[in-house]
This record gives C-alpha cells, structure tokens and sequence, in this order.
C-alpha cells in the first residue's frame, strides 16, 4: 500500500541547473528522486510546486509523491536528507489527500530577490544576492511595485521562447524593504511565467536609476512584447519562499 506525501524542500540552487529534471544535468528533483529510489526500491516521480531556473534558491519549494505507507513522516525526512546532497533539505514531510497536488493544489507562491546594494558585499552571501551598487530612487521603486499588483497581461515579462497563449497573471502583492546594504522584494501571485519575477526586478532597475519612469512600466503591462521590457536580474538573487495551500504553507 501508498499513500501520498508533500514534502517541503528548501535548497541552494547555485549547485543546481534548476528544479526540474533534464537530461545530462543536476536537478532538485532528479537528486529527490534517486534518494527515494534508492530508500525504497521502487522509481518514485516526484512533482514540484514551482519550476524554479538555473542558480534560482528555494525557502519552502513544495513536492508531492507517493510512498510506501509503512514510513513514517519524520523518519522519511531523516532517511531523504541522509541520501541528498547537502544543498537540499527535506524540512517537513506532511500527508496529504489522493487529490493534493503541488502544483496544482497550490493557491499562491510567494518569491522574495535580494539585492545588495554596498559597493562590498559580504562574501557568505555572494551567491544569494545581485550585488547593484547603483544608487536607487526608492519612492519610483514603491511605484513600481504598486503598478505591478493586479491583474495584468505580463507578455513583456516572459521568456519570449516560453510565452504561453494566456499571459495574465495576477500579483496579489508586491512590496520593498531596505535595511542598511541588504534590500529585498516580496512578491506573491497566483502563478508565475518563465523569468517573470526577474524580469520585473530587471525592469524596475532601470526606472530605479532613472533611465526609464514608472509609466513605462504600466505600459509593458497592457501586453507588449518581450523585446520592450527591460533585461533578466540574475537568478542567484531569487528564493522560492513560500507556497500556500487550503491545508498548510510552506
């Protein structure tokens, strides 16, 4: 007999060539996988709440897969973070219904980037931040955020490769917080393009340093194409930082 599992998983994702299994790469989800196979026998196919990019860091990823019922929830845990590389970690392990699936079943994500804004950055934390120096106009910055909530068409902010026929996605909220060197974006939606969290943060840097208004970004989101939009902010600055569903968050 089976029974259904999320796990929540955090990880550092500059070991990693993203989330999603490919070939002739190192996934989170193909490093979860072979621990499974190898704590139970059996080819387990793990699904993950959220496709996150190459270098992209994950807080409280969510997956969802079946497992023998004869293991119990914290030893799971233990038995899976002894068989993974170090740069992942099972946090919790919780049961869910037949029905839950993780990405389906989830009802928002929330990602926050951090952006360390000193001429020197700390080097503990060179791989979790876009280190930009460039002094910010910080009341254009807020005015961004706020264009961003809502509903909108947000073409010009998706991986032109992997723009889908329906664009709209809705950003519950947007926020940005500064303390000392260290400032970050907290952003929560319902769901999420290709790049689209880091083309936003792209977008906002150049009104930020005055080469663009605020305008123009409410312009980008009546549904103008990739090409008017502003550059892709590294990956290494975007954390996965929580999922929420009916029954828990992450």
């Amino acid at each position: 007999m089976k029974r259904k599992v999320a796990a929540v998983v955090s990880y550092a994702g500059s070991a990693f060539s993203g989330w999603q299994k490919q070939a002739n790469a190192h996934s989170v989800q193909a490093e979860i996988e072979i621990a499974l196979t190898r704590l139970t026998g059996e080819k387990i196919r793990v699904i993950g709440a959220g496709r996150t990019d190459a270098g992209v860091h994950a807080k409280g990823q969510v997956c969802s897969f079946y497992v023998p019922d004869f293991w119990e929830t914290t030893k799971l845990s233990r038995a899976l973070n002894a068989n993974i590389a170090p740069d992942v970690r099972i946090m919790r392990i919780i049961p869910v219904d037949d029905s839950f699936d993780a990405r389906r079943s989830a009802l928002w994500r929330e990602y926050v980037y951090f952006i360390w804004m000193g001429n020197v950055c700390v080097p503990h934390l060179r791989q979790m931040v876009w280190q930009n120096p460039r002094p910010w106009d910080f009341h254009a910055v807020e005015q961004c955020c706020r264009l961003f909530e809502g509903k909108h068409d947000f073409s010009a902010f998706c991986k032109a490769s992997e723009l889908p026929q329906n664009s709209i996605r809705e950003i519950f909220r947007m926020t940005f917080r500064r303390k000392g060197s260290l400032a970050f974006f907290r952003i929560k939606g319902n769901a999420y393009l290709t790049n689209m969290v880091r083309i936003m943060i792209g977008s906002i840097n150049l009104v930020a340093i005055g080469k663009k208004e605020p305008d123009w970004i409410k312009a980008l989101l009546t549904g103008k194409p990739r090409t008017d939009g502003g550059p892709t902010a590294p990956a290494k600055g975007l954390f996965l930082w929580r999922i929420g569903y009916d029954t828990f968050t992450s």
